[in-house]
């Protein structure tokens, strides 16, 4: 498993495609990020389960498709229509998750605080 964001988001899509509201995956402290965002636009739910080993139960919302953004482009603060045009299906439709100075943020609040970032992941 060389990317684990990438097999995580890859796990809660074939969930939501074999017809099932939850999953079970690891957790990491990156993970555990992108899905508070994902979670703040209510695409998602999760709660962290301490077993032997931490776990993950996410259960899904209102979530269309989500996805690792790969490579990790890098964007400047002025920039970003171009992704947003690329991966997003409308303008003010989903996010893209944006690893910044400040943290992982929504390409919205990036944009509004005016700071640019590395492209980690999309989701509507």
């Amino acid at each position: 498993m060389a990317d684990k964001l990438s097999d995580v988001l890859n796990q809660i899509m074939m969930a939501k495609i074999a017809g099932k509201n939850s999953c079970e995956v690891g957790a990491s402290k990156f993970l555990i990020r992108v899905l508070e965002i994902m979670k703040k636009n209510n695409y998602i739910d999760y709660e962290i389960k301490q077993d032997k080993f931490q776990r993950i139960v996410i259960k899904l919302k209102s979530l269309n498709e989500c996805k690792s953004i790969r490579p990790r482009f890098y964007v400047k603060k002025n920039k970003f229509d171009k992704y947003i045009k690329r991966f997003l299906p409308a303008r003010g439709f989903g996010i893209i998750i944006v690893s910044t100075n400040e943290g992982l943020i929504t390409h919205t609040d990036a944009l509004e605080k005016g700071i640019g970032g590395c492209l980690v992941a999309y989701c509507f």
